[in-house]
């Protein structure tokens, strides 16, 4: 394909607008959320202000921020990411909202909690114990105790508190952290939830504790106030995880959210290019559109031309086109695309490939987790 060919297909399929309750898009480009550890305290600076505003002025749709911590005291596992409560962190993602604002941007954070993949003793709150459904380490190891009815009531309390005060700061949405194997992955997945209460057991049922969290956070905020849910096959611990092994079994576990209140689904997933199941070359962002009707996010070494191994920040790799992404949104495959590394090394990367300027990409290098521009 010509570049001009290609460029019109750019401006086609990315520079479309998008809506979703009270969120209008200029494109269909999002920041993936990327964890920085720039935030002493769990408070956002100016610098942090600085870093989400440079993506905005160059072109990027939905910024969604690093995770940030809910108010929950075992929430966290470090003292340098970003928190939703408290007087000092509010006001300082006040000024992030107000400078991505600035540059004519939009933005939701990441809400986040780790459950037991945080160690005893860890900041903030040292005295907290890890916590999860079981008691069981991602690796399978029981390390703690069981969540009791009290204590999951208050966690999903701390999600429904995080989102109020997302929407009173101003953010544009705010989306919940349910991959990868922290807390709410934790409770769908098979390995961690040995439950045999209604919070556990079959798929249909380990599927109830983020249905909580996401309808107390739907009755927490406006009603045109999108909420975003981010899940995951793979953990940080293990890439070949799953928590739903068929269309069907997957569905089991999407419905419920559907209905619970979410409105866009964010699927994550290693390489965008890649089936989920068999029989079909629908990746897991397509399959979510498909079951449940909602608008999906794409994500996955978008931009990148080398297919990550072993890890997502320790390699370097070199920028390229997004032919194979644009063939797949040609085919309505799924609505929007999540870019992570590739902005993360080059903060421009959206304006250039809206514009066509694939020879001016800079490749993503491990350093630029380092540094803060």
């Amino acid at each position: 394909m010509n570049a001009s060919a290609e460029i019109e297909r750019i401006q086609r399929l990315l520079q479309r607008p998008f809506g979703v309750g009270n969120l209008k898009l200029n494109n269909r480009i999002v920041m993936a959320p990327m964890t920085r550890d720039f935030s002493p305290d769990g408070i956002p600076g100016d610098d942090v202000a600085a870093y989400y505003a440079r993506r905005a002025a160059a072109d990027v749709g939905l910024i969604i921020t690093e995770g940030t911590h809910i108010s929950h005291p075992s929430a966290s596992e470090r003292d340098s990411v970003p928190r939703i409560y408290g007087e000092k962190s509010l006001a300082g993602w006040q000024r992030v909202v107000d400078a991505v604002h600035a540059e004519g941007g939009k933005i939701a954070p990441q809400l986040w909690h780790v459950g037991m993949v945080r160690e005893p003793g860890q900041p903030p709150f040292p005295e907290a114990p890890p916590v999860g459904p079981s008691g069981r380490r991602p690796d399978g190891r029981q390390t703690g105790d069981p969540l009791s009815l009290r204590d999951i009531d208050a966690i999903v309390e701390s999600f429904a508190e995080g989102a109020r005060q997302a929407e009173a700061v101003g953010f544009d949405a705010v989306e919940l952290h349910g991959a990868h194997g922290y807390l709410i992955d934790q409770f769908l997945w098979g390995r961690t939830n040995t439950r045999t209460d209604d919070y556990g057991g079959s798929v249909k049922e380990r599927v109830k504790f983020a249905s909580d969290i996401v309808a107390a956070v739907r009755g927490a905020v406006s009603p045109d106030f999108p909420v975003i849910l981010r899940y995951s096959q793979w953990k940080m611990s293990d890439f070949h995880a799953t928590i739903a092994d068929s269309p069907s079994e997957l569905a089991t576990i999407l419905e419920p959210l559907s209905e619970a209140g979410v409105d866009v689904f964010h699927a994550s997933t290693r390489r965008f290019w890649e089936p989920e199941f068999a029989d079909s070359d629908l990746n897991l962002a397509g399959w979510t559109r498909q079951l449940t009707g909602k608008p999906a996010i794409s994500v996955g070494s978008i931009g990148l031309d080398k297919r990550m191994t072993d890890s997502f920040a320790g390699e370097v790799a070199e920028a390229t086109n997004i032919s194979r992404l644009l063939d797949r949104m040609e085919n309505n495959e799924f609505d929007l695309a999540a870019v992570g590394r590739a902005l993360l090394g080059d903060p421009t990367w959206a304006g250039k490939v809206l514009q066509g300027r694939f020879g001016e990409l800079t490749e993503y290098h491990p350093d630029a987790v380092k540094t803060l521009y």
